[in-house]
């Protein structure tokens, strides 16, 4: 017990209950271009409907390959860590992947305003043009097709135009989209149109023949005259003209409850005159991310530009924080000139008349996977090379580069520097798709490039399936699917099971595969340490060979092999952390064995190993090795087979042998 100045009672605990824990196998990862989503970030991605809202749908000769990929391995497992790549760094727009942006000038470099994550976007802040107000949230062309509608004050979320003032009239004719205000001269008419703006919504009709919005098109001065034109024609069912008033609201006027206006928070602790509110909606103005042009994404009622605003529980309203944080699509970049933030104490109401309505323009998609660099790839996997900082088991590899350059790369600096993931690789398109007769040759002269490592699998090629995006079919390499059945087998059985063969290695979502490997070719594939694809009719598609890359003659030369030693080697030495900084002696050792003795009975039992022993005592641990502050404890393992080979003998004997005469000897 701890020594004790003066009398007392001393209470100590003891945690004699440590275990070894269960660890994940499933988790995979991939990096490689995509349409849209954070670049240079590790995103989990956990189904086929989060991949597309993160990181935009496939798309035809830009990223169709590594997005399938992707699909393939969610349909097997739910726990992808996706990283996207992007060129952000040349002014070339043809190589280079820039952000969309909504500004009110020109603007002055287009890479300044490129944002790549969270992260770089706090870098950027307070960075920006000063014409540009919102950045699209992601760079790339997606964000082309984003709308921004700002309506920061009363007058322009709805005002009462006198036409009356402008000696103006104006008239709507049933089946028109175009309406005339003659006014009095050109001075008047110039008068006029300032009034309105385009997406303006004009209310016309009256409570005899009922109300319709037209929504503002183009607005042209002709002399006195403002010619208005309208996305759709009037309906009402008699024609009708004005001479004394004519409304416009802003046009998402019936998504808010009320017109913008002062908040409590203001009122309270602010300027009483000023009005802080404002409304802020985010349009898909082309349909690139909901196939409906025009489709409204977000609403956000009720901001403030005060930037110390907060409502009674204590969340933030200001405008800026709340579209940073809740946002999936912009970022905040400038205020709009006329309606600049403040503390609540110095703030201004708005003296703008009308809605900002912004379109967003100048993103650009850069390189696309083929055109991807090895170092642009190779940056987004490194993302993953640390096991400090992301637990990863299954690494897919996606569209190769053409040659073994990228494959090398992952298992040098990923696979063998971690010794806790497997990576699955195929060939490159060329070697299987629109190569008869060539594919066997191709595939091994890839294969015999890539280094001899256990921790890489290598398959036999490429599969056609159906794009439900695109409404076509496409070539994607199966290495997602091979990673894919390594999760189902660690769901249905264990990591240590072999993925292969027709009771656990189907591949899902299969038309045809670009190489079918007969016999006399899966012989020659198996031979090099590929493993073959193939298509058997009646029976599906299945992974029919279980074959590591390495190349001498080992246990380790086999999927389940290598996969068990990673979930022993990671599990075990999880729980030997609790063992650093205690003293090397019988106690400590002996507790080391009891928490791994258990462990392995229990793969054991489970048909992981068939026999195993762990030594931990004065024989590995003696004075030399205690004295270097060192602890070994050596762990013995029988790795279970997974079986090849079948050999079935049929001996035909006469009828008056007896079986035990012939048993044996053949």
């Amino acid at each position: 017990m701890p020594f004790q100045v003066s009398p007392g009672v001393n209470v100590t605990e003891v945690d004699l209950t440590t275990i070894v824990p269960a660890v994940s196998s499933t988790e995979g990862c991939i990096a490689g271009v995509f349409k849209w989503g954070p670049i240079d970030t590790r995103e989990l991605i956990d189904s086929e409907d989060k991949l597309i809202n993160r990181f935009g749908p496939p798309h035809k000769n830009y990223c169709e390959e590594t997005w399938f990929t992707a699909a393939s391995f969610l349909s097997y497992g739910n726990k992808l860590y996706v990283t996207r790549v992007a060129n952000t760094t040349s002014s070339n727009t043809d190589i280079g992947t820039h952000s969309a942006v909504a500004n009110v000038g020109a603007v002055a470099t287009i890479e300044d305003q490129v944002v790549l994550n969270d992260t770089n976007y706090d870098e950027m802040d307070g960075n920006f043009d000063t014409d540009v107000l919102y950045v699209a949230k992601y760079p790339g062309s997606f964000g082309n097709s984003l709308r921004i509608s700002v309506c920061d004050s009363a007058n322009a979320f709805s005002t009462s135009i006198n036409l009356a003032s402008y000696s103006a009239n104006v008239s709507f004719t049933y089946g028109s989209n175009a309406a005339t205000i003659q006014t009095a001269n050109s001075s008047t008419a110039g008068d006029a149109a300032a009034d309105f703006s385009v997406n303006d919504l004009v209310k016309v009709g009256n409570t005899e023949i009922g109300d319709q919005y037209l929504k503002i098109t183009s607005i042209t001065e002709d002399g006195a005259n403002v010619d208005l034109t309208f996305e759709d024609n009037y309906r009402l069912r008699e024609n009708w003209s004005s001479t004394t008033t004519l409304t416009r609201q802003w046009e998402f006027h019936n998504l808010v409850d009320v017109a913008p206006g002062q908040s409590e928070h203001q009122a309270a602790y602010g300027n009483t005159s000023a009005q802080d509110e404002m409304h802020i909606v985010i349009v898909d103005e082309n349909g690139k991310f909901t196939n409906n042009p025009g489709a409204v994404l977000e609403v956000f009622s009720g901001l403030s530009r005060a930037s110390d605003n907060k409502t009674a529980d204590g969340a933030t309203k200001y405008y800026k924080t709340v579209i940073n944080e809740q946002s999936k699509y912009v970022w905040w970049a400038n205020d709009r000139s006329g309606a600049t933030s403040e503390t609540a104490s110095a703030l201004s109401s708005s003296t703008t008349s009308a809605a900002l309505n912004l379109q967003f323009n100048l993103g650009n998609d850069g390189y696309s996977e083929t055109g991807a660099t090895l170092g642009l790839i190779a940056r987004g996997y490194d993302r993953y090379s640390s096991a400090e900082d992301v637990d990863i088991s299954l690494i897919l590899q996606g569209k190769s580069k053409g040659s073994a350059d990228l494959t090398n790369y992952i298992i040098d600096n990923i696979c063998e520097t971690r010794k806790d993931c497997v990576l699955f690789s195929s060939p490159p398109r060329a070697s299987v798709v629109n190569n008869t007769y060539g594919e066997l040759d191709s595939i091994i002269a890839f294969k015999n490039n890539i280094r001899s490592s256990s921790y890489v699998v290598v398959d036999s090629g490429y599969k056609y399936m159906y794009d439900k995006y695109n409404d076509i079919y496409r070539w994607v390499p199966l290495n997602g699917d091979i990673a894919g059945l390594c999760v189902r087998t660690d769901n249905t059985n264990d990591p240590w099971w072999s993925p292969a063969g027709f009771n656990r290695g189907n591949i899902k979502n299969v038309v045809k595969l670009a190489f079918n490997p007969k016999k006399a070719d899966r012989d020659i594939l198996y031979k090099a340490g590929v493993n073959p694809v193939v298509t058997f009719p009646g029976q599906g598609t299945v992974l029919f060979g279980d074959k590591t890359g390495l190349n001498k003659p080992s246990a380790f030369d086999r999927i389940n092999v290598r996969r068990l030693f990673i979930v022993l080697e990671k599990a075990i030495a999880t729980a030997a952390k609790f063992t650093l900084f205690e003293f090397n002696d019988d106690f400590t050792r002996a507790q080391f064995k009891n928490l791994v003795i258990p462990y392995l009975r229990d793969v054991q039992s489970r048909r992981g190993i068939t026999d195993f022993l762990v030594v931990c005592d004065t024989t590995n641990n003696t004075p030399e090795v205690i004295d270097r502050n060192e602890f070994i404890g050596d762990i013995y393992i029988k790795p279970a087979r997974s079986i090849n080979f079948i050999q079935l003998n049929f001996v035909a004997v006469r009828t008056g042998v007896a079986f035990s005469e012939v048993v044996g000897k053949f």
